[in-house]
């Protein structure tokens, strides 16, 4: 009885503010001060759908094709203010001339107009970042008039007619032709509000009347911009008022077999006239093949002003279900009839599919129950994103081009499910994840981060009971206008808003529904363990905390909303999360932070993506921490989308009898698959494995390719048949292999074969890569033909020559670098920048997370600052070698070898000695302490490790016109040692150009793994790297120094300004590699020449997060080890002298 009285309560906050708002009109505060007034006459929320007059019109489903529909989105007019004291008491007055007002563009946020500013906080209020006081608001109140003019068609004379404002920010006062029709204040769900008694013949005057903040404020403190304004569709709609749909409800689940359909609509009936109706309602469901599969018919009598609830229910045989995989729909029709003619019809799509969570009967290791979460029988790995709201061009208005663009990408790329963070999305959002097929996690639209998660009255605002009829606002706004749609998966009831009182009001709310519906779980990320989450749902654990949670088993399954935190150069180590997520039933996947960078495209200065800091003046900052997406905000994907394909693919290839290997984790853990040995039979024998729930993969097309050294020596297709969830071996023919000398690869792939929506035929959903154990062919370089060489003493300048007539190499002392590198007239090294020892990578952002660019400023030091040691240069035999002794500022030494043959080729050998530094304790910075909860790391506060290098190389620089480039080792895209597993090794070509990747925020970029060789071509010249084993490398239009955020010195830094004293007390020494500067992709301007970085190694690009976490161990450089490496230099003419040289086969 408890819980249903608190549920009683709780409705009748949100039913009654009406009452409430009526309540002593006098002495109230206006309503976006009030935080009891979240609405005011706006209709109780209902389903999204549209009125047609006949089925005609509702054929194509599509809200235009109504005569009962009228758009008003366009180009408004528009008054602005910076503080709502300086409106015009009469500025809604449709009497004012607006002649003199600006144009805006609706929709679309007012700060990407040029008026106001866009802000950028991650969990403060841009309002008061620091110690705020709701309900207080800041008396600088921005408030936007918009204003348009419009005429009612003469069709919907007699007509209910109704305003719908399906996204606007924050208060919005509604009036038309001078009368005040409402208020709302929940901006990312639909207002909806009753007119016909504000209307007049002929032309109609709407105004919206908007404050920049209001009460509802404090809810929204998401991760985003915080702009302002009309954001979605405006439009008026009418319905006959005789009779017509209310509301509806489908339910549509299927049977324990899950065969059938259940099929359940309840529908409510309104009659609006004067007088009363006899209504008939007509209900009719076809299939996805156009066939009825079910209707009905009820008498529906409804009195003057009244309403009346009707039931249908039905079982369908043998339904098509529902899935991310096969999101097969059926098409419902509603009709209503009213004396005898039809006068409205609804079509809707349904989808049939069940949900449960239930346990599995198969224990843990540790013996505990596995709980899983089903959907129609099948316990799915949910491979997500969460997505935000963006257009880099209108702010947060997205069209449904750019939804489409979104939802394409991801289906190409093996996501099967988003996040809709922090708030819902517009309604074409989920009529197309019904189409495409994905599952969406639906979240209301509250956070209140700034609050943080204190329970006590003053903190988080979710245990304030002041604040329940805000919270069971938004929540009631999400569920009863998305009820219906079939992708809706889980709801959730918010983010990062605290737990208590008001969020178990709303689950509870939530679930009294659910429970006679369609049973979807309800979770919540502040819940953690508490019940109220029917998931753990928790935020950046990491693979050693998944394998922990996955052995022991929990009471629930367990799904991190929030994972893989995606910003700038990122999302390391995914692989070996998923591989913990493949391997244990209770973790059910995850979604990666975030979709898109949120960046603003600004038309000046060449162009660039505007982040946090851009506008205004000392504007409260978290700089471009909204920039942490897998694909830029033109949509042009990072290279790390590659990783998350490949993690996400739902087919892998595994040598026979791999899954029974116990070595196959820590074989995988290294990117590397392989089989035991050469076949001698003419085949080898792979495993495919369907990771499918609903999909047989003879379905698809299956193709393989066997390498040599890169080149593709044999090929074909391959008949795969495999039900769900099962593994089938394959025999592949394979041609004899030598013995030693090549380096063979079995490449396979899983195509698309038929198009669907979002994914093209012979489109790459699916790849593996096997190696064979056989012995690649390092070329070893004897003594080729040439003058004898010479080698000069050392000059008084310093400068050491090996030389002769068609070679010289040349050290100069005092650059503390090989300057010089000529080969028969050709010089390599342009502007004497040749060879020198680089340990430093330009920070990304995950780097400044975690304290790199100061913790580990000695490398840079070490890089910049050469000291140079013991030099020598004598002959052994014909050849000349030359050794320089680098002392290094962290106290080692960094000794480099080169061997300079007779022919011009150079053997370079290099030792690093260890750095015997101290263990660094890193302080845990704001964002750490005041970031969201993460399983596994509760405190980083004192933490110490061992000094890392950030990589362990060389660079040099080649002409221009060397910018052609051809590998053999990982590609083609950009690939780190903790996000390669996706990328196979192969022979790629590209060009200096396009191995350059815009992140947003310039940073390290371009880097290729696993090379074997690597050549730099152009203009009849060219040189080639040859590693002695494998190395990493870059070749860039541009330094390291271009990418590194503290040499833009012309930019000032990412400031916080969240607080007075930070704002006044900004010293550039304290910020100095701790913040980033404001740099963007227009400083990135391609330098003469090509600056080819070759690594033993670089370290990892990321941990689990962007603000502490470091790297995994296993993709760190330790500086206190010993490190010795090598590679040969070999001047070339062109890629097929390259490939040539290398002494590879490639069939020439």
């Amino acid at each position: 009885m408890t819980v249903m009285k608190n549920i009683l309560i709780s409705l009748a906050l949100v039913l009654c503010p009406v009452a409430l708002a009526a309540q002593g009109q006098e002495d109230r505060l206006p309503y976006w001060q009030d935080v009891q007034t979240v609405e005011v006459n706006r209709e109780y929320p209902r389903a999204a759908f549209m009125s047609y007059p006949d089925s005609a019109t509702a054929a194509a489903y599509r809200y235009e094709n109504s005569p009962r529909y009228l758009l008003l989105n366009g180009v408004w007019k528009f008054y602005f203010v910076d503080a709502y004291r300086d409106l015009p008491e009469n500025i809604t007055d449709p009497a004012v001339d607006a002649s003199g007002w600006h144009d805006i563009n609706v929709p679309g946020n007012w700060e990407v107009q040029g008026f106001g500013t866009a802000i950028y906080t991650n969990h403060g209020y841009e309002f008061k970042p620091r110690n705020p006081t709701p309900p207080v608001l800041p008396e600088d109140n921005p408030v936007g008039v918009y204003r348009r003019e419009f005429t009612v068609p003469e069709s919907w004379d007699g007509s209910e007619i109704f305003l719908n404002i399906d996204g606007a920010k924050s208060g919005v006062y509604v009036y038309l032709n001078g009368r005040e029709v409402g208020y709302s204040e929940d901006s990312k769900t639909s207002a909806e509000f009753a007119v016909s008694d504000f209307l007049v013949p002929g032309v109609n005057t709407l105004v919206l009347k908007i404050y920049r903040w209001s009460t509802g404020s404090y809810l929204e403190c998401q991760d985003f911009w915080r702009m302002s304004g009309i954001e979605r569709d405006v439009y008026l709609w009418c319905q006959p008022r005789e009779a017509a749909l209310k509301d509806f409800t489908v339910v549509s689940t299927l049977d324990d077999t899950y065969t059938d359909g259940l099929f359940s609509l309840r529908a409510v009936l309104k009659n609006t006239s004067a007088s009363g109706s006899e209504a008939v309602l007509r209900g009719t469901l076809t299939g996805p093949d156009g066939a009825v599969v079910w209707s009905d018919v009820r008498n529906v009598p409804l009195d003057a002003g009244g309403t009346s609830e009707v039931l249908f229910e039905n079982s369908i045989p043998d339904v098509q279900p529902w899935s991310a995989e096969h999101p097969d729909l059926y098409r419902l029709t509603m009709t209503v009839y009213a004396d005898g003619k039809v006068v409205e019809t609804v079509p809707y799509h349904v989808g049939f599919r069940k949900f449960e969570i239930k346990p599995s009967g198969e224990l843990s290791p540790e013996g505990r129950p596995y709980v899983l979460f089903y959907v129609n029988g099948q316990p799915v790995k949910l491979k997500g994103v969460n997505t935000h709201e963006h257009n880099p061009l209108t702010g947060h208005y997205v069209t449904e081009e750019l939804i489409r663009r979104d939802l394409e990408l991801m289906k190409q790329n093996n996501i099967n499910t988003v996040r809709l963070a922090h708030y819902p999305q517009g309604r074409r959002f989920y009529e197309l994840c019904d189409e495409y097929g994905l599952y969406v996690y639906d979240e209301a639209n509250i956070e209140s981060h700034g609050m943080y998660y204190n329970l006590r009255k003053g903190g988080t605002l979710g245990n304030n009971p002041e604040w329940l009829a805000a919270h069971m606002d938004r929540t009631v706004n999400m569920y009863e206008r998305n009820k219906n749609y079939p992708c809706i998966t889980v709801w959730s009831l918010g983010n990062e808003a605290g737990n208590g009182y008001n969020f178990y009001q709303t689950y509870l709310w939530i679930k009294d529904r659910e429970r006679r519906g369609m049973d979807r779980p309800v979770c919540y990320e502040r819940a953690q363990w508490e019940w109220n989450s029917d998931m753990y749902v928790p935020q950046y654990p990491g693979a050693d905390w998944l394998r922990q949670i996955g052995r022991s088993g929990s009471d629930r399954p367990v799904v991190p909303s929030e994972y893989s935190h995606a910003m700038g150069n990122s999302s390391g180590s995914l692989s070996l999360q998923w591989d913990e997520i493949y391997r244990y039933p209770n973790l059910q996947g995850g979604y990666i932070w975030d979709w898109v960078d949120q960046g603003i495209w600004q038309d000046r200065d060449g162009g660039f993506w505007a982040y946090g800091g851009d506008f205004g003046v000392n504007a409260p900052s978290d700089g471009n921490f909204l920039c942490n997406g897998i694909v830029n905000p033109d949509r042009n994907p990072h290279p790390a989308m590659t990783e998350v394909k490949h993690a996400y693919q739902n087919a892998a290839f595994r040598p026979s009898g791999y899954a029974e290997d116990p070595t196959a984790e820590r074989t995988l853990a290294t990117g590397r698959l392989a089989f035991d040995s050469v076949p001698e039979d003419g085949k080898v024998s792979v495993d495919v494995i369907n990771r499918f729930y609903f999909t047989s993969l003879d379905a698809y097309d299956f193709t393989y390719e066997l390498t040599a050294d890169g080149r593709v020596a044999a090929s074909g297709t391959l008949a795969v048949s495999a039900a769900p969830q099962d593994t089938v071996t394959v025999e592949i023919p394979v041609p004899a292999l030598k013995s030693s000398g090549t380096e063979y690869f079995l490449n396979l792939y899983m195509k698309q074969r038929s198009e669907v929506p979002g994914i093209p035929a012979g489109h790459v959903l699916a790849s593996d890569q096997i190696a064979f154990p056989v012995t690649g062919g390092r070329p070893v370089y004897a003594e080729g033909r040439g003058p004898v060489l010479s080698v000069d003493s050392v000059s008084s300048e310093g400068v050491i020559r090996i030389f002769s007539p068609s070679v010289e190499w040349v050290f100069d002392r005092s650059a503390a670098a090989v300057t010089s590198y000529k080969v028969r007239g050709v010089e390599y090294f342009a502007d004497g920048f040749g060879l020198r020892p680089n340990f430093w990578r330009g920070p990304n952002d995950n780097d400044y997370g975690n304290g790199a660019p100061k913790r580990l400023q000695i490398w840079k030091t070490s890089s910049q600052e050469l000291r140079v040691g013991a030099v020598s240069a004598v002959m052994d035999g014909t050849d000349a070698v030359m050794t320089v002794e680098y002392l290094l500022a962290a106290g080692n030494k960094y000794i480099a070898e080169y061997r300079v043959h007779p022919d011009g080729v150079v053997d370079a050998r290099l030792h690093f000695t260890p750095a015997l530094m101290p263990e660094v304790e890193s302080e845990a910075s704001e964002a750490t302490l005041t970031a969201t909860y993460t399983p596994g790391q509760e405190s980083r506060v004192g933490l110490k490790a061992r000094p890392e290098v950030p990589r362990i190389g060389v660079r040099f620089r080649l002409p221009v016109a060397m910018h052609g480039v051809t590998w053999y080792g990982r590609g083609p895209g950009e690939n780190y040692v903790d996000r390669s597993r996706g990328s196979l090794v192969g022979l790629y070509s590209s060009s200096a150009e396009s191995m350059y990747f815009p992140y947003v925020r310039p940073q390290e970029n371009g880097h290729r793994s696993d090379t074997r060789w690597a050549a730099f071509y152009g203009g009849g010249n060219g040189l080639m790297v040859v590693a002695d084993s494998t190395i990493g490398f870059s070749a860039l239009r541009n330094s390291v120094e271009d990418f590194d955020s503290e040499e833009a010195v012309e930019h000032d830094y990412q400031w916080p300004n969240f607080t007075p004293e930070q704002i006044a007390s900004k010293d550039p020494a304290d910020a100095k590699d701790v913040l980033r500067r404001m740099h963007h992709i227009n400083d990135i301007v391609p330098q003469d020449y090509i600056e080819v970085c070759v690594d033993m190694r670089q370290q990892g690009v990321a941990g689990y997060d962007s603000w502490g976490d470091r790297p995994e161990p296993q993709y760190q450089l330790p500086a206190d080890r010993d490190y010795t490496w090598g590679f040969t230099l070999v001047p070339v003419k062109n890629v097929r002298d390259a490939q040539r040289k290398a002494v590879y086969d490639y069939g020439r």
